[in-house]
Order: C-alpha cells, then structure tokens, then sequence
C-alpha cells in the first residue's frame, strides 16, 4: 500500500510542477490554488509513505517520478526541445527509480 501512496505522490508532485507554469508566478487565482492544493498533498502522501518506506528510497522514487514526469509533459504540453540526451535522462531517471523499488 505505501507504493501505492507514494506513486499518487509523485503523480500530484508531476501535477504541481506542471501547475507552476500555468500560475504565471502565482498570479492566476485558480492555477495557483490547484497547484499549492498538489503541492501539500503530494508531501502529505510522501510522508505517509515514508512510514513504511525507508526515507532515502520513498524520497528519491518521489522525486525520480517527479522529473521524469515533468520533463515528459514539458515535451507533450509546452514544446520543449525533444533530444537524444533528454530522452536518455529520462530514462535513465526511470531506471534509477525502478532499481530503487527492486531493492527496497
């Protein structure tokens, strides 16, 4: 159940970080509110997790989603450069992921 909790973390972090962009600086009302409402259920949910988890594991597992997620959605939703190194970072950050959840 804890990986169940910590993947709905790291989707809502990749929500929040997306959100970000669509605040404009925390000068648009609704973006903003969605974004900070992400970004304290995302730490809430890591926090859970992290009951069972070992902390360094749950945090890194957290943040690997959260950046591969993003930089993935960076390309679909804002055009951001598609590149051979990016594509490779990305999985790269999927592999580190996948090796922590094996060793955990």
């Amino acid at each position: 159940m804890a990986w169940l909790i910590l993947l709905m973390a790291a989707l809502l972090e990749v929500g929040w970080a997306i959100g970000l962009k669509y605040t404009h600086g925390f000068t648009r009302l609704w973006p903003s509110i969605w974004t900070g409402g992400a970004m304290v259920m995302s730490m809430y949910l890591l926090a859970t997790a992290a009951r069972t988890l070992p902390i360094g594991t749950a945090y890194a597992v957290w943040t690997g989603i959260g950046a591969a997620g993003t930089a993935f959605l960076g390309t679909m939703l804002f055009s951001e450069p598609v590149t051979a190194g990016r594509i490779a970072g990305i999985l790269m950050i999927v592999g580190g992921v996948f090796l922590l959840k094996l060793s955990a």
